[in-house]
């Protein structure tokens, strides 16, 4: 066996923790395909979203599980051109390893192997020097090594593609003027380290990023100036295989720098153009694109150090009164929505546009969070920085504003802030309006819903006893921090007796109890 789910998920996590301590140094070699210095955090964000996925599967998940979950998170969560390919490489390594077979260097090899064959299939015009000839080059060492076994052939893998990234200097013009490696090929390298040793078991205390070819960077006029298309254009995309060539044609004659991955249905399209719109407009025609994120591209060179930003802000979306004190009291800027509806758009983006020229967005619910994202979109075309953390309920944004610092850097912060949110559980209590049919059964008018993550997940008539058993599942997976938010309309005591519940069954976890006064959920619940 290469990797069993439990290796997999050490794999995801050793490789995000490694991006996260060396993805400033990854940033700073960025110089192509534009010199926007953020593919160490693009990298990054990908491969934790791989992570957290891996890291929220049961204890016993199989092999199978444990590929088709981090290559679909990948693909989900995939930032930037680097990070499109990386998704496409767990892809490729999943359709390998999540397949039962025999395990040995043969198959690490033959999965390298594909991963490569896919990652430069979904680039529409592939050029050497880059992520895509250094895992070329991994494909190639494992392949050679593959009979030694599989702790040789992830040796070798990972050695190869070290060799292979200190030659990208000499194959770019681009790196080569700037005396660097290519820094998603550097990224790669960090991951197949990674891999290297979960196989092996040996740990390294660090994991290296090439210096600069010269020792130093060069000074600003020898930096090269930002040219090519003018935004960023990222989106995933619902849609029938056959409409993907086309739209990769289109795309293709609107800007560079396309890559299209996915398959089955869902596809995350990257592409550099000087008309965003037109490039939406393609998906549009395709499918149905979401998740679309646009940004600016010649805002500022690589190498750049972006300076501490005390006037930083954040901007928080809700509907309920005390919890839009809970988001000004701890400094977020506030957008008021109508329970049960998104707020207008214009709104949104024009609140956005006030708050500075960085922005981090905190929205409350999955509804919000696709508008947040418009909204975004609208206010990058005045070249502030945004960025929306995908936040689906207020507890998870809650989480995100307490680790929130102006101080550190805008990649850092935003990092942080979804981390948080993403290591935040969520759940809340409904009172059934009407008779239907839920995940549990039947519910009937009156009936309370204890809801998780969106599912139903108990049905009762009494809301604390259906409060208690929430909590109870929510908690049996772990956790030390409970966030318990009451409604308007919760009975009195609630909170304080769900607090005296779990200090008789958990004494171990702390419990914060706040006023939401939110309308239709007696309470929200939140575990971190």
């Amino acid at each position: 066996m290469v990797l069993d789910a439990a290796s997999v998920r050490r794999w995801c996590r050793l490789a995000a923790d490694a991006l996260g301590r060396t993805r400033g140094e990854i940033d700073a070699l960025n110089v192509f395909p534009v010199p926007d210095g953020d593919t160490g955090t693009n990298l990054h964000l990908t491969v934790l979203a791989a992570a957290d996925a891996a890291d929220a599967l049961p204890s016993g998940a199989r092999e199978a599980d444990a590929w088709r979950a981090v290559s679909q998170a990948a693909l989900l969560g995939a930032r930037g051109n680097s990070g499109v390919i990386l998704s496409q490489v767990l892809r490729g390594m999943a359709d390998v390893l999540g397949a039962p077979a025999e395990r040995g260097g043969a198959a690490l090899a033959e999965a390298l192997e594909h991963a490569s064959v896919l990652a430069r299939a979904a680039v529409e015009h592939p050029v050497e020097g880059t992520i895509l000839s250094v895992l070329a080059e991994a494909a190639s060492a494992a392949s050679e090594a593959s009979a030694a076994g599989v702790e040789e052939t992830a040796r070798a893998a990972a050695g190869g593609a070290r060799r292979a990234l200190r030659r990208t200097t000499g194959q770019l013009d681009v790196l080569a003027r700037s005396g660097v490696v290519d820094a998603g090929a550097a990224g790669l390298c960090v991951v197949l380290d990674a891999l290297a040793a979960v196989v092996t078991e040996e740990y390294p205390e660090h994991y290296e990023v090439p210096a600069r070819t010269a020792g130093t960077a060069p000074p600003p006029a020898e930096r090269p100036e930002p040219q090519g298309p003018g935004y960023e254009v990222m989106y995933l995309l619902d849609a029938p295989d056959e409409a993907v060539h086309r739209l990769r044609e289109t795309l293709d004659g609107l800007g560079d720098s396309l890559v299209v991955v996915g398959g089955d249905g869902l596809w995350n399209v990257h592409v550099h153009v000087d008309d965003a719109g037109a490039a939406i407009e393609a998906g549009l025609a395709a499918g149905r694109p979401h998740r679309v994120r646009v940004a600016y591209l010649h805002a500022a060179s690589a190498g750049e150090p972006h300076e501490p930003h005390a006037g930083r802000a954040v901007v928080a979306v809700t509907a309920a009164d005390g919890l839009a004190v809970l988001f000004e009291e701890a400094g977020a800027r506030v957008v008021r929505r109508e329970p049960g509806a998104v707020p207008p758009l214009a709104v949104l983006a024009e609140a956005i546009l006030a708050a500075g020229d960085e922005v981090v967005v905190l929205p409350d619910e999955p509804e919000v969070l696709a508008l947040a994202e418009a909204a975004a979109e609208r206010a990058r075309d005045g070249g502030a920085r945004i960025a929306v953390v995908p936040a689906k309920a207020s507890v998870q944004g809650l989480a995100a504003l307490a680790v929130h610092d102006p101080l550190r850097r805008f990649g850092d912060d935003v990092i942080a802030m979804t981390r948080a949110a993403g290591a935040t559980r969520f759940g809340h209590l409904e009172v059934a309006a009407e008779e239907a049919v839920t995940s549990v059964g039947l519910c009937r008018p009156g009936d309370v819903l204890g809801l998780i993550e969106g599912d139903v997940a108990t049905i009762g008539a009494d809301v604390a006893e259906v409060a208690r058993r929430v909590l109870d599942r929510m908690l049996s997976g772990g956790g030390e921090l409970v966030t318990l938010i009451a409604g308007r309309d919760a009975p009195p005591g609630l909170a304080e007796g769900l607090r005296e519940h779990l200090h008789g069954g958990r004494p171990d976890v702390e419990v914060c109890l706040y006023d939401g006064a939110q309308r239709r959920c007696p309470l929200l619940i939140g575990v971190e």
